[in-house]
């Protein structure tokens, strides 16, 4: 297992300091910033994470505060009709590439690699930092509002918990967690999640970390979302292609070690949203039925394992939605929204606005 970083000390950055911002080469009127890393603990070379930031984020006074976005496996962030909600909900939107993912991907590197959940720390420290940093320029409350999708909704809860406990200054920067179909525990037959399947994935992933593990690639999901298939969104298929990217031991010991932290229960400290689909459905291929459940993740364990995140949890679990359930049908899409608001008009006594893209749909 990899060591864990040191987290870097939390640094007061102004946009004058910071020129490194650029046009984002997939979203227009986007900007991305390069968080060097240096060297790859796992062994591939030089890292980078991206932070890409919305129109306008930083800049304008008189906001909520921030959100901060964390993708799944397989993914990266492209999803502007999220950012679209929170811009008008009165918050600056910012989404983080993590390392060896979507725009952060270097040649030659294994794509989401890690043996250690703990390393992604580094670049969400850094990253909450920026955002900080921007809203008190601004003159924004520097209250950030971390949301995340998947396996992204195991990384981050993961890493709030440890903040709370060992770096309370970033800690108190957090206003809330909003997760997305989250990655909570291993799907599939009961003895993949026993003990001897546990301690077989990581000794292999010790001794062979990149070596991928056998198992059946679907489509499904992918072709229910691309519009290179049967669905209507559109992202770049080398950063996301439709039946995924190999999963490796290495990988997959980092996982299973960071969910079983999870069921030991954890206190993130601040309110959470956890959203769902009501149902699954696993198929190989693409069926018409897997528009309107998830078909990545078996929702009973993210209802099962929720309760332990805090002590401030409102769970939800959305009619018909996908696994991504801000890239579902347009009906589904939009009580999840509505789910949002309710939640953040609830939690933070705040009437947030109704976003353009929930509206339209």
């Amino acid at each position: 297992m990899a060591h864990s970083p040191s987290a870097p000390k939390l640094v007061h950055v102004t946009t004058a300091e910071s020129p490194q911002w650029r046009p984002d080469e997939f979203l227009d009127g986007f900007q991305a910033l390069t968080i060097d890393l240096g060297t790859d603990p796992d062994g591939e070379g030089a890292i980078d994470a991206t932070l890409v930031r919305a129109p306008g984020a930083g800049s304008e006074p008189d906001r909520h505060g921030a959100v901060l976005y964390v993708h799944g496996f397989t993914d990266y962030f492209f999803q502007t009709e999220l950012a679209d909600f929170f811009t008008d909900a009165g918050y600056d939107f910012y989404a983080l590439d993590l390392r060896k993912c979507g725009r952060s991907l270097r040649e030659g590197q294994q794509p989401h690699f890690t043996t250690d959940l703990v390393q992604y720390d580094r670049e969400l420290n850094a990253a909450l930092d920026v955002v900080a940093a921007a809203s008190r320029d601004a003159g924004t409350p520097t209250r950030v509002l971390v949301v995340a999708h998947s396996t992204g909704g195991l990384i981050t809860p993961l890493w709030i918990d440890r903040l709370r406990r060992t770096d309370p200054a970033r800690h108190r920067l957090l206003t809330g967690l909003v997760l997305n179909s989250p990655w909570l525990d291993l799907q599939g037959e009961a003895l993949l999640r026993t003990d001897a399947a546990r301690l077989l994935v990581a000794g292999i992933g010790r001794f062979a970390p990149k070596r991928v593990i056998p198992r059946e690639l679907s489509s499904a999901y992918g072709e229910s979302l691309s519009a290179h298939a049967h669905g209507e969104w559109a992202y770049d298929l080398h950063r996301k292609p439709l039946t995924g990217f190999p999963v490796t031991f290495g990988w997959m010991a980092a996982v299973r070690a960071g969910q079983l932290r999870l069921h030991r229960g954890l206190e993130v400290g601040v309110p959470a949203l956890v959203l769902r689909s009501d149902k699954s459905r696993f198929v190989g291929a693409y069926r018409p039925e897997v528009d309107t459940a998830d078909c990545v993740l078996d929702v009973r364990q993210i209802a099962q394992w929720s309760g332990v995140l805090g002590s401030r949890v409102w769970a939800v679990a959305v009619p018909d939605a996908r696994h991504d359930v801000f890239l579902s049908l347009a009906t589904p899409r939009r009580i999840a929204y509505d789910e949002v608001r309710t939640w953040m008009t609830t939690v933070f006594d705040e009437a947030p606005a109704v976003g353009e893209g929930a509206q339209q749909q």
